[in-house]
């Protein structure tokens, strides 16, 4: 008897629950959205920034390398780069390997002497 009491009762239970099908994804959904725009979105730009950066080297460029060396351009192949990094050094290295465009501290303006800056 209680077997038949406890299956009318859940199939009363389960009727009721027949709209909440897409209510239960609405928490999924959301945290996808917040994933994307904290995690991925940041990626990607960072991923672009960095692929902008290694096709823009040119000759003469001080960079930084995946193996914190410091150095300079001194040729370019397709894939790979020659970089100096001691006075008759040069190390060839994978474009990809680049890490870094190395500037050198922006120049303060001096100021000018008679003159009145106010």
């Amino acid at each position: 008897m209680t077997s038949i009491a406890y299956a009318l009762g859940a199939g009363g239970g389960a009727a009721g629950q027949g709209g909440g099908g897409f209510t239960t994804f609405i928490p999924l959904i959301l945290m996808f959205v917040i994933f994307y725009f904290l995690l991925i979105r940041p990626q990607q730009k960072k991923q672009k920034q960095h692929k902008e950066m290694i096709t823009n080297l040119k000759k003469g460029d001080k960079i930084l390398t995946g193996g914190s060396i410091y150095g300079q351009i001194t040729s370019e192949d397709e894939n790979s780069i020659t970089v100096e990094i001691a006075n008759n050094v040069r190390v060839k290295v994978a474009r990809g390997s680049i890490t870094a465009l190395v500037s050198p501290p922006p120049q303060q303006p001096k100021p000018q002497k008679g003159k009145n800056n106010s």
